[in-house]
């Protein structure tokens, strides 16, 4: 048997040399949240409630398509890609209903990204639920299945829907995150994880809400991950492992008073209920409740607010046909009433509570509920389940455990759980820019510190500066990743989502091409995942169709480093071609500093040139023209490189022995790395590291290492035009320091530092030292 492509050693990557290997990866693609056919973004209510007939055939991208994107993305730099799909996209017509032409253009796709040399791992990917919930993952019919009416959620406030809501150009910044703490969600998940326990009677086909829920999303994972073994050439090749579930939460499991907001629930906006006053406006009844805005420092309360459903219920009505989907409900469940008020929480008739801490203690044991706990006890069977189902099938597959975002990581050190082909895969988002869509240079909070009662006082967590700011996010990061080694064992730690808003200042990038905010926000994140110690992350998100005007179109967030209204950063020769024309004397070449310190630390006696004639001419890409964007001139006529200088950066591709550190800055265009190895590199299996041209072009980079030879080059040895660094040094601490161009941040190149910059390309030979 041939060694696997990728495997775990310990607390890291090694390939099929026994080189670490660093994932560098991308969220691909954020629009796979909503079908291709009818297109629905969530600022489109056409057809919006047709959820049972719909195609996710051509995402992330249409053959056709595809090779564009990926080409571009090896070209930035990305090895690895989190391959976003939904529940939904599989399952839509209903229970056990698969869509095998997805399917199979799902298997197609895979396929070519092998060509490119990316890792794939697979992400069933949910936000709050469900697009019907107001956000992404599950089909329609599991709406129905809880016994929820999503055509009602807009008067009951079950759930904010920017397709639903009267102008979605209006639609709250952020809001969709308040779903978790609304009826809705709150329901599902409890239902989800704990079903068995707080809803009994919640039967359908014979078996709880619950195992049914989770037996058909498990399932579906498994038909998904059969179909691409059977393809017979994805399997550890391309598809190195599978996600649990995005973003798992508790619903109401361990609140411990549902007449009031519980402290650990650090986001609130718009109107704020209680779990109480949920139930009751998600059963037709008017009640008044706390609203608020989010501010520097977090939530606070604004004011109050009636909401008023009209006598309108989140619920299925009593006579609502049942049969559509063809399962059995249990007579004991009935529609058109609460299911917590079937279970006695509240009495309906005089509106009264009746069990206010029903959701505080497990039923099982009596043992008081925190999230802690709901992870080990809840959320880890689940995670068992999915792991079974998905091993059964792709028995090497790596596993990314995802727990709830920010929570404590489940106590599996030592146990039977404490698998050593599993990865920790937390999120880390910086709160204050993405709430605010504001880059603050001055200052921002350690929000996990407080999270972990670090500080005695919030006021304690503000850091001031920006080196203090950059220091804190890298500072979180490393705390995170600890806290998964002290909890989960030692394994390797990707942030599967780490990411910007790039409209930020009301969108004032988009009207100067000035990018430096963005710039600046992203190049901090970069800072802290290249100093925090984990083994990579997959930036959110690549999003083919963002435009200026409604970003990724999906909840007003804009985070996708690509636009079809700005340009790709300029890689090769022809300024912003996305493929290279045929072989001439002005293909892209590279050169290496013979005057550096370098040459001669390198006692190099090959001297032979790597000529262009060595490289192919063509990029794996077919000639298509991009859509053109829609978008209102305001906010279009000005298009930047969207601060793809903070995150085209170099990054080891393959290390021998262990990484030591490895950090860029972008202000002054400095690359430095440094590791540790038992044994020298090999000619046939050298260091490895990603270059790119843009901040390190031909004849101005200089390279200073501690020992052996390097060099410079420009090739697809494993899919798709890279430039590349390759060194062969010796045994022992090895550094290496690399110096290119320094460049303006954030701003697109003048015209005579963009003709520099091309010229310099034309004019530079590709050696070897």
């Amino acid at each position: 048997m041939s060694p696997l492509r990728l495997r775990i050693e310990g607390r890291t990557f090694r390939d099929s040399e026994n080189r670490e290997v660093t994932l560098r990866g991308i969220n691909v693609a954020g629009d796979a949240k909503f079908p291709r056919n009818p297109n629905t973004p969530s600022n489109s209510p056409e057809r919006f409630y047709e959820g049972d007939d719909v195609s996710f055939i051509g995402r992330p991208f249409s053959i056709d398509e595809a090779h564009l994107h990926f080409s571009r993305l090896k070209r930035w730099g990305y090895n690895t890609i989190r391959y976003i799909f939904t529940w939904e996209a599989i399952e839509h017509a209903g229970p056990g209903k698969y869509d095998e032409e997805w399917v199979q253009h799902t298997i197609e796709v895979l396929r070519l990204i092998k060509g490119y040399g990316m890792y794939v791992f697979i992400d069933p990917h949910q936000d709050v639920w469900s697009r019907f919930t107001g956000g992404s993952g599950a089909p329609m019919w599991t709406i129905f299945a809880v016994g929820l009416n999503p055509r009602t959620f807009p008067s009951t406030q079950a759930a904010w829907v920017q397709n639903t809501y009267p102008d979605p150009s209006k639609y709250p910044k952020m809001i969709w995150a308040t779903n978790y703490t609304r009826l809705a969600c709150q329901v599902i998940f409890t239902l989800f994880f704990a079903g068995k326990e707080y809803a009994p009677k919640a039967i359908i086909d014979g078996k709880n809400i619950q195992d049914y829920l989770q037996d058909h999303f498990i399932e579906a994972n498994r038909h998904l991950a059969r179909r691409i073994k059977e393809a017979g050439d994805l399997e550890s090749d391309v598809v190195i492992g599978w996600e649990s579930i995005n973003e798992p939460n508790r619903g109401l499991i361990g609140w411990q008073d549902i007449t009031v907001i519980p402290e650990d629930q650090k986001l609130q906006k718009g109107p704020s209920p209680t779990a109480w006053q949920a139930i009751l406006t998600g059963s037709g009844r008017a009640c008044e409740m706390d609203s608020w805005e989010f501010g520097g420092l977090g939530p606070y309360k604004a004011g109050t607010e009636l909401v008023d459903p009209k006598g309108d219920s989140a619920w299925l009505p009593a006579h609502y046909d049942d049969s559509k989907y063809g399962w059995q409900r249990d007579p004991g469940w009935k529609l058109g009433e609460c299911i917590w008020a079937q279970h006695g929480v509240w009495e309906p008739s005089s509106d009264r509570v009746l069990k206010k801490n029903y959701f505080a203690r497990d039923p099982r044991s009596g043992k008081k509920i925190d999230y802690e706990y709901f992870t080990n006890a809840f959320f880890m069977p689940y995670y068992r389940k999915h792991r079974q189902a998905i091993k059964t099938v792709l028995e090497d597959a790596i596993m990314f455990c995802q727990p709830p975002v920010l929570e404590i990581p489940p106590s599996i050190k030592g146990t039977e759980d404490d698998d050593p082909n599993m990865v920790f895969a937390p999120h880390f988002y910086d709160g204050v820019t993405l709430m605010m869509k504001k880059w603050n240079r001055y200052w921002n909070v350690d929000v996990f510190g407080i999270l972990r009662g670090k500080y005695m006082s919030p006021a304690f967590a503000i850091k001031v500066g920006e080196t203090a700011i950059r220091n804190c996010f890298r500072d979180q990061l490393s705390a995170i990743r600890r806290e998964g080694m002290e909890y989960m064992g030692e394994r390797p730690c990707i942030f599967t989502e780490i990411g910007i808003p790039y409209d930020m200042d009301d969108k004032y990038a988009y009207k100067t091409g000035d990018f430096s905010s963005q710039s600046a926000a992203m190049d901090a994140n970069h800072f802290a995942l290249e100093g925090c110690g984990c083994n990579g992350y997959t930036l959110w998100t690549y999003t083919a169709m963002n435009n200026h005007q409604w970003g990724d179109l999906w909840n007003g967030e804009d985070l996708s480093i690509f636009s079809l209204d700005d340009k790709p950063l300029p890689l090769h020769p022809q300024s912003n071609a996305e493929e290279p024309g045929p072989h001439s004397q002005y293909a892209s070449t590279v050169s290496v500093d013979r005057s550096s310190p370098a040459f001669s630390q390198s006692r190099s006696t090959d001297h032979s040139p790597i000529l262009p004639e060595t490289l192919k001419s063509h990029l794996k890409a077919p000639s298509i023209t991009s859509r053109e964007s829609s978008t209102p001139a305001e906010i279009g006529s000005t298009p930047g490189f969207r601060a793809a200088e903070a995150y085209v950066r170099p990054s080891p591709i393959a290390t021998v022995g262990n990484v030591v550190s490895s950090g860029f800055d972008l202000r002054n265009a400095a690359f430095t790395f440094s590791l540790e190895c038992k044994s020298a590199a090999t000619e046939d299996a050298p260091t490895e590291i990603f270059l790119p041209e843009f901040h390190f072009p031909r004849d101005q980079t200089s390279v200073e290492v501690s020992s052996g030879k390097w060099t410079i080059s420009v090739d697809d040895a494993d899919g798709g035009l890279i430039q590349r660094l390759r060194w062969h040094h010796a045994s022992g601490k090895q550094n290496m320091t690399l110096k290119g161009v320094r460049r303006r941040q954030g701003m697109v190149l003048g015209k005579e530092e963009e003709e520099g910059y091309m010229e310099q390309c034309r004019q530079s030979n590709c050696s070897v030292m």
